[in-house]
C-alpha cells in the first residue's frame, strides 16, 4: 500500500493530500529512510512522522484498502510520541 494512502487510511492523517506534502516535506521515516508519498508500506515497518514539534514512531500492524474510525487505530502500535528538541542558540 502507497503510504499517504496508509496514513490517510489509518487516519494518522486525515487528508491524502495532506499526507502527500508532508511526505514530500521529508517528515516521513519507513525504517529510518526518508519516505516519498509512492513507498510502499509492509506490515511490521516502522514509520516515524514529524507533526510540528512531536515526533510520533509507530509499528505497521495490518494494511486495510478502507477502515472505520473506530477500527482505524488497529492498523498500528503506537512506540513513542516525543517532543522534538530544539537547541537556543546563545549569542
Amino acid at each position: 500500500m502507497r503510504l499517504d494512502k496508509f496514513l490517510k487510511v489509518s487516519r494518522l492523517i486525515k487528508r491524502r493530500t495532506v499526507a502527500k506534502d508532508v511526505s514530500d516535506q521529508g517528515r516521513v521515516w519507513i525504517n529510518g529512510k526518508d519516505a516519498k508519498p509512492s513507498s510502499a508500506v509492509k506490515v511490521g515497518d516502522e514509520l516515524k512522522i514529524q507533526f510540528g514539534q512531536k515526533i510520533v514512531t509507530v509499528r505497521v500492524e495490518q494494511l486495510s484498502e478502507s477502515t472505520r474510525k473506530e477500527d482505524a487505530a488497529s492498523m498500528y502500535t503506537l512506540l513513542s510520541e516525543e517532543a522534538r528538541k530544539t537547541e537556543l542558540w546563545q549569542g
